[in-house]
């Protein structure tokens, strides 16, 4: 039977928004696989017409998404940026996006090249100092989209602050939840307006499909969203919904075990020579960790660092000298990843702007994942040695 409201977070992910298939009995939600439906007549029909327009699989994932992010509506697109682009079409020409200057580069470029020459302004600002976005909200800013924590420096934002500030001022508050999961944070018991997500990452956890999600509790916002879900047709096949269903079964338990890893990881990146700076909001010097810890549960299983030797060249020595982190883009996986935003995920992003918050050229990204820590440090270690070796050399 369906999770009760109040029940917990691991039984939201087990039981939320779900129930028993009602013809057969199956535990587990079917895969609906049909793009139309048998109708009893012109317009009469059992819920459901084209499968572009819904799907039982679709329909129970939605309702478990919602669930786990204490929404009332949740809406899946084919991918994270499908789901950004849908949420971009409830503006209009004239109206400006305020976003955060640190964000995933795909999100840059949507905002700009995408939305720029269809009259959608974007700027993008630091948002960590709530009066600072206060003072650059204008009379055509309608929208903030805010990443807590950011990616891939690992800033964090007071969400809490920010709602209140769109709400004071009519705008629209948009949470990227992707780097977070619901699992560590849930964004509109904050006050946000629309939490988002790649499902591909830490909601799907197997690296194995690619979908788009928001998470919204106001019902007029929703029905714009699920028109134009089928109006634009970006939306996920049922098999993929039946992935991202199975993946947030364990998603309380993959984030935390990547958290435990995490910080394993951060000690031995403190501890090496090679190290010039590490990204993580766990640390107690950084900056926002006091705001981390009130709006998360944990700190997460991302960690960024750069080296003293600030160089791709650098960078590609530990990179290209690891085992168990594979060189990849994404993250959230079981598996853990290794990658160089500023020639990968962030390419699209100038470098002048990059360097502006850090992202330096020998910058690296981990997504840790579930393995066992000891083989993680093993490998992380042995990959920094190498590269100090091969400097020598």
């Amino acid at each position: 039977m369906s999770a009760k409201k109040d029940a917990n977070f691991a039984t939201q992910c087990i039981h939320g928004g779900l129930s028993p298939d009602p013809q057969t009995g199956a535990v587990m939600t079917p895969i609906y696989q049909t793009s139309t439906y048998a109708q009893e007549e012109p317009g009469k029909h059992k819920g459901y017409e084209y499968a572009r327009t819904g799907n039982p699989t679709r329909t129970a994932l939605q309702d478990n998404l919602a669930a786990i992010e204490k929404g009332k509506f949740g809406i899946c697109f084919s991918s994270g940026l499908a789901a950004m682009d849908n949420v971009l079409r409830l503006l209009q020409p004239g109206d400006e996006v305020l976003a955060s200057d640190d964000l995933y580069g795909g999100s840059y470029r949507l905002l700009t090249a995408v939305f720029g020459p269809f009259g959608i302004k974007s700027r993008f600002i630091d948002m960590r100092d709530p009066a600072n976005v206060e003072r650059e909200i204008s009379k055509d800013t309608k929208m903030l989209w805010i990443e807590t924590p950011t990616n891939p420096m690992l800033n964090i934002v007071d969400i809490e602050a920010l709602t209140a500030i769109s709400k004071d001022h009519g705008i629209i508050s948009v949470v990227d939840n992707t780097f977070a999961s619901p699992y560590l944070q849930q964004p509109l018991t904050l006050g946000a307006d629309i939490v988002l997500h790649s499902a591909t990452k830490y909601l799907g956890g197997h690296s194995d499909v690619v979908m788009g999600a928001v998470i919204l509790n106001d019902e007029e916002t929703a029905k714009k969203l699920y028109y134009l879900q089928n109006a634009a047709g970006a939306v996920p096949g049922p098999q993929d919904c039946f992935l991202v269903l199975r993946g947030i079964k364990t998603l309380h338990l993959r984030v935390q075990r990547a958290c435990e890893n995490a910080r394993q990881i951060v000690k031995v990146l403190q501890n090496n020579d090679l190290v010039a700076n590490i990204y993580y909001p766990g640390l107690e010097d950084h900056p926002r960790h006091e705001i981390a810890k009130k709006q998360m549960r944990d700190f997460g299983g991302m960690v960024s660092f750069d080296l003293k030797e600030d160089t791709l060249e650098a960078a590609t020595q530990v990179m290209k000298n690891t085992h168990y982190f594979t060189l990849a883009e994404s993250l959230g996986g079981v598996e853990s990843l290794i990658g160089h935003p500023a020639s990968m995920t962030h390419a699209s992003i100038p470098r002048e702007q990059r360097l502006s918050v850090g992202l330096t050229d020998s910058l690296i990204r981990l997504s840790v994942g579930v393995e066992d820590v000891e083989d993680l440090v093993s490998d992380l270690e042995g990959a920094l040695a190498a590269a100090v070796s091969t400097s020598v050399d």
